[in-house]
């Protein structure tokens, strides 16, 4: 019989014909691998706008407040063998990680990004004070997983690489030329990822083009830069691989990352990628990132640096030893089974 695993998540979740939906991709896989080794139930709060990733799980629940929440999360603790894990640290999971330790649960917290880094993008240096008094409480009541070692600041906790690479993101890459700058971007359209300072640098630019997916369904960007198109979110994983083959380099301008994944499935389709200076920490032993200047005149030099010598930055990236998606499941149930409550 499988252990119960309660999954809580500050992310929201729009319900519609009894199927359920997320924005983020790994808020739909990370649970549906998980339910291979546990019986999981995963929490989260109302969205009413419809999101892209329709979540296949027979066990969610969803709440319209925190009072809900919490009165869910007690009736849960009542459970003895059951694990407990919480995705990331903001306001709700803050007060659900804090609950769980009153009721005697020590909860496991899954850290996926750096959220000193996100508050203060978001609301500047209080936003940092704000999450340090998060992170720092829930820590000492909490068991900790991250995807990085630096997110921990010095804490004691396991570490997994997460990923969303299978069999058809490693097959072999459509070639490419490279005449015109062909830019990619996928992802959220949020500040902290640094998407709107990306639009600006390279407005009214000849010969470099950009194509963003990510955006909310039904939500317009007017951009008025005819170098831009903007797409919403891809669910199909077929189609996404081809949106990275028909393109020629991958930009990444967030100010805060943790572990990336779109940075994998570049790296997966042969596609160099650009990052800026303050995320230069998720490169590693990874070959094809390269790390530009937020300023246009080096970012014009990375672009032509890298066409340059496509061909054989290609060549190096076939040497990277990219995490699968397998492996992550598999290492991020163990890590949840070694933990006693």
């Amino acid at each position: 019989m499988k252990k119960k695993l309660f999954i809580f998540s500050n992310e929201s979740i729009y319900h519609q014909e009894e199927k359920f939906y997320c924005e983020n991709i790994d808020l739909k896989t990370t649970p549906e691998g998980l339910n291979k080794k546990f019986d999981v139930h995963l929490f989260g709060r109302k969205s009413n706008k419809d999101r892209p990733h329709e979540i296949k799980l027979n066990k969610i629940k969803i709440f319209n407040n925190i009072f809900s929440y919490v009165s869910k999360i007690i009736e849960s603790a009542k459970d003895k063998d059951a694990k407990y894990l919480i995705i990331s640290i903001s306001p709700y999971t803050f007060m659900i990680s804090i609950f769980l330790r009153l009721f005697g649960k020590k909860p496991i917290i899954y850290l996926r990004s750096d959220g000193y880094g996100e508050y203060k993008a978001i609301l500047g240096k209080v936003g940092s004070l704000i999450y340090h008094l998060m992170f720092s409480v829930t820590c000492s009541i909490s068991h900790l997983i991250s995807c990085r070692e630096y997110i921990l600041r010095g804490r004691k906790g396991k570490i997994v690489s997460p990923s969303q690479l299978d069999s058809t993101w490693l097959r072999q890459p459509k070639k490419i030329e490279v005449k015109n700058f062909k830019l990619l971007y996928v992802g959220r359209l949020k500040i902290e990822k640094g998407i709107f300072y990306l639009l600006n640098l390279i407005k009214n630019k000849k010969n470099i083009s950009l194509t963003v997916v990510g955006a909310e369904k039904r939500t317009s960007y007017n951009t008025n830069q005819s170098n831009v198109k903007i797409y919403s979110t891809q669910n199909s994983k077929v189609k996404l691989i081809k949106t990275y083959d028909d393109n020629n380099i991958f930009v990444l301008p967030s100010y805060t990352e943790g572990h990336p994944m779109v940075i994998l499935e570049a790296l997966a389709r042969r596609r160099p990628v650009v990052i800026f200076d303050d995320i230069k920490h998720v490169i590693g032993e990874k070959k094809g990132i390269f790390v530009s200047k937020r300023n246009f005149i080096n970012f014009l030099g990375t672009l032509n640096n890298i066409k340059k010598n496509y061909k054989k930055i290609q060549k190096d990236m076939k040497n990277n030893k990219l995490p699968t998606y397998k492996d992550f499941i598999e290492k991020l149930s163990q890590n949840i089974l070694s933990y006693d409550q």
